[in-house]
């Protein structure tokens, strides 16, 4: 027998369910402005802080002008770097147009890597070519003693190095020792493309393509370096990322895409475990025995490109443990005209695991050359990472 529910019930019951939803809706929104206030509340007593330091700087600081661009620039490198990740910062303007000119494979300048040498003065351990220093007649293991007749040793390595930076157009003189006589040189800063990959056919026919980094324009010299290795009848290939460290992931994906199968080869990680493919390639592939030769200076994209050569093609390592940078970074532009370069995503191949502050082990371990000038000289005979490389192939 049915039971017939009458108008008075249902009414109380749909009542009753109405208060129940409103009670609970209440209490998840009170509780979610309750979250809200305190953090309002904290953001709050974070900013009363510098307020107050703000306030004390202002009225007892010994000088009464104060740059408020120079202070509001270091309140933001702060912030960013109370993240104490080495890989995000904040950048100036002047800071975020200098790093996407050396991004597109550009740079304005001499054209001289350096390193402080034991006696405090500059050591050029290369010249980029088609660079100032290459005109002006500057040679790798130039000792710079002095810019613009001020000695390197009176104002620091540090101060001279920024000295020798400049706006294009500009001139710098430079003394540079060379087999124990010194010599001024004067060049004119310029914009001038970096060359990033360099080639050439070593005994019994193995190629060998050097890569110092990962730039906008890398992808053609690279592209350019395999065809060149291929057509000319390469049995195998050696590619040197030592003292790589890293670019851009867009240019890495472009420049495994003809070396590997196809497939996906790397993803990312975000902030709440979400995934993401990173690197694929395409059906065409290169099928030559190949090596990479690795250093302590090979970092981020030096490395995704050498474990994917590895976890893909079987190339063997050569040399010593790489850095281990498996983070990657985005960069937003911001309303100042700066920007910020910020660390979002852990990745790998989809093969081995991330090597974020580990590195990557070599198959071959052979240790580093004492002298630095060795690296990409392409000469077995002074480079034992090369020379074991190549024996591989034998």
């Amino acid at each position: 027998m049915n039971k017939k529910v009458s108008i008075g019930v249902s009414v109380s019951i749909t009542a009753i369910v109405c208060a129940l939803t409103f009670v609970l809706t209440s209490f998840f929104t009170l509780q979610s402005f309750n979250d809200k206030v305190q953090a309002v509340k904290e953001k709050a007593e974070k900013y009363d802080r510098l307020e107050a330091l703000d306030t004390l700087v202002r009225s007892k600081y010994y000088k009464e002008e104060l740059d408020e661009d120079g202070l509001m620039e270091g309140i933001l490198k702060g912030y960013v770097n109370g993240l104490e990740d080495p890989y995000s910062a904040y950048l100036t303007r002047e800071e975020y147009e200098a790093r996407m000119t050396k991004e597109s494979g550009k740079q304005v300048g001499i054209g001289v890597n350096v390193t402080e040498d034991a006696d405090g003065n500059i050591n050029i351990r290369s010249i980029e070519p088609n660079s100032p220093a290459e005109e002006a007649g500057l040679l790798a293991k130039d000792v710079i003693t002095a810019v613009d007749g001020v000695k390197v040793t009176e104002i620091g390595y540090t101060e001279a190095v920024d000295r020798i930076r400049g706006d294009e157009g500009t001139q710098v003189v430079l003394t540079a020792r060379r087999d124990g006589a010194e010599n001024d040189y004067t060049l004119t800063r310029k914009t001038f493309d970096l060359v990033t990959v360099s080639s050439q056919m070593l005994d019994g026919q193995i190629g060998y393509i050097r890569i110092t980094a990962f730039r906008e324009n890398t992808t053609e010299q690279f592209q350019e370096a395999l065809d060149s290795m291929t057509t000319g009848g390469a049995k195998a290939l050696i590619f040197d990322v030592r003292d790589n460290g890293g670019g851009l992931l867009e240019t890495l994906e472009s420049m495994v895409d003809p070396l590997l199968p196809e497939g996906v080869i790397a993803t990312a990680t975000y902030q709440g475990g979400r995934t993401e493919d990173v690197v694929i390639s395409d059906a065409n592939e290169t099928d030559l025995p190949m090596a990479v030769l690795t250093n302590g200076g090979s970092a981020s994209a030096a490395e995704l490109f050498s474990a994917s050569l590895r976890d893909f093609k079987q190339a063997k390592l050569v040399g010593t443990k790489t850095y281990g940078k498996g983070v990657m970074q985005d960069t937003r532009t911001l309303e100042d005209g700066g920007a910020l370069t910020l660390t979002v995503a852990t990745y790998q191949t989809t093969v081995s695991e991330c090597y974020d502050g580990v590195g990557l082990l070599p198959d071959v371990e052979v240790p580093d050359p004492e002298d630095d000038a060795v690296i990409g000289s392409a000469d077995p005979e002074k480079d034992a990472q090369l020379a074991a490389a190549m024996q591989l192939f034998s």
